[in-house]
C-alpha cells in the first residue's frame, strides 16, 4: 500500500533478448525461464506477433529484384501490440520478471526503453543459415525456397536491422556456444533484481 491508501503496482524485472534468424533466442530465452524456477516468469515471443500473411510487406531483393513476403522486416510484426502487452504483463502484478525475445527487441524504440536488462545472442551467419534450413525444412519448406530466402533478402534484412541493435545490448552472448557460466550469472542477476523489486512494492 502506498501512504495515501492505493495500492502500489508491481513493476517486473523485463530483460530483452535479440538476435539474428536461427541465433538461439528462443532456446536461451527457455534456458533462463527454467533457470528462474522459483519466479514467475511470462515470456513474449516476437514471432506470436506476426501480422498475417496479406498484411506483411512484399519487397524486392535488392541483387536479384525477386519480390518475397518479407518476414523479416519490422512491419511484418504488430510491435505496437507486443509493446502494450509488455507494459501490461510487467505491471499485472502477477508476474516477477517478463522476457521479451525476438529480432527487433532491441530495435523497436518504444519495446527498448521498457527493458531492464538487453542481452543480444550472437551466432555466425554460416551456423545460422544451417539452423534455418534445418528448422524451415521441419515446416515442409524446400531446400532451395529456403536458401533463396535467406539469401535474398534475410541475410540483408539482419544487416539493416538486427546487427546495429547488438551495440545497444548490456552483454553478446555466444550463441554457438552457450556458456553455463554466464547462464547462472545472469540467473542470479534478475533473481536479486526481481526480489529488490518485490521488496521496494510490499
Amino acid at each position: 500500500m502506498d501512504g495515501n491508501g492505493g495500492i502500489t503496482v508491481k513493476i517486473a524485472y523485463v530483460v530483452g533478448i535479440a538476435g539474428g534468424s536461427a541465433s538461439g533466442k528462443s532456446t536461451f530465452s527457455e534456458q533462463l525461464k527454467q533457470g528462474l524456477a522459483g519466479l514467475t516468469v511470462s515470456v513474449l515471443s516476437m514471432d506470436a506477433y506476426y501480422r498475417d500473411s496479406e498484411e506483411r510487406p512484399r519487397t524486392a531483393a535488392p541483387i536479384t529484384g525477386i519480390v518475397y513476403k518479407d518476414d523479416n522486416h519490422p512491419d511484418a510484426f504488430d510491435l505496437e501490440k507486443m509493446t502494450a502487452d509488455l507494459k501490461n504483463t510487467a505491471a499485472d502484478g502477477n508476474t516477477d520478471v517478463v522476457l521479451a525475445e525476438g529480432l527487433f527487441t532491441l530495435w523497436h524504440p518504444p519495446l527498448f526503453e521498457l527493458l531492464d536488462l538487453k542481452l543480444f545472442i550472437d551466432c555466425r551467419a554460416d551456423e545460422r543459415i544451417v539452423r534455418r534450413l534445418k528448422r524451415n525444412r521441419q515446416w515442409g519448406l524446400e531446400f532451395d525456397e529456403i536458401a533463396a530466402v535467406y539469401l535474398d533478402l534475410v541475410r540483408y534484412r539482419h544487416d539493416e536491422f538486427v546487427e546495429p541493435s547488438r551495440w545497444k545490448a548490456d552483454f553478446i552472448l555466444n550463441g554457438s556456444r552457450p556458456s553455463v557460466q554466464a547462464l547462472e550469472m545472469l540467473t542470479r542477476h534478475i533473481q536479486m533484481e526481481a526480489d529488490k523489486l518485490n521488496k521496494e512494492r510490499d
